[in-house]
């Protein structure tokens, strides 16, 4: 993967303007925050990221994709207040299960996702690069 970063831009913090990347295509739908068994939790923002963000890694893993293979994330938050709040904690979450890879990023704001119970959404799109090219890191 390349990060697409425009002369004189700042660097933007927990996420990358762009992603060039190329390699086999992997689509994960709109992950929530619930388990296996379609079971929430918590109703805690953050806790229901780091749920969703498990999930994603275990849909990438079907794949053989890792989250550093991670191109492009779409958040759909409920209450982006709530989402701001929650930035700190989700940023410790992030870093414990993604790692320092911060792919190309929106965040949106909705007026309702489908389970009730859900705060936040997250799709993603990653690119499992030719055998033995791995991606670029951030660190």
């Amino acid at each position: 993967m390349e990060i697409l970063q425009p002369p004189g831009w700042a660097r933007p913090r927990g996420y990358s303007n762009g992603i060039a990347a190329s390699g086999r295509m992997v689509f994960v739908s709109g992950m929530i925050g619930w388990d296996a068994d379609g079971v929430f939790h918590t109703d805690d923002f953050a806790g229901q990221v780091r749920q969703a963000l498990h999930n994603i890694v275990a849909v990438l893993a079907e794949a053989g994709a890792r989250p550093a293979h991670i191109a492009r994330m779409t958040w759909y938050v409920v209450d982006k207040q709530e989402y701001v709040a929650a930035w700190k904690e989700i940023g410790h979450v992030y870093r414990d299960i993604i790692g320092a890879h911060y792919p190309a990023m929106t965040a949106v704001q909705v007026a309702g996702l489908v389970e009730d119970r859900a705060r936040v959404e997250i799709e993603v799109t990653a690119v499992v690069p030719p055998t033995g090219i791995e991606p670029v890191s951030h660190a």
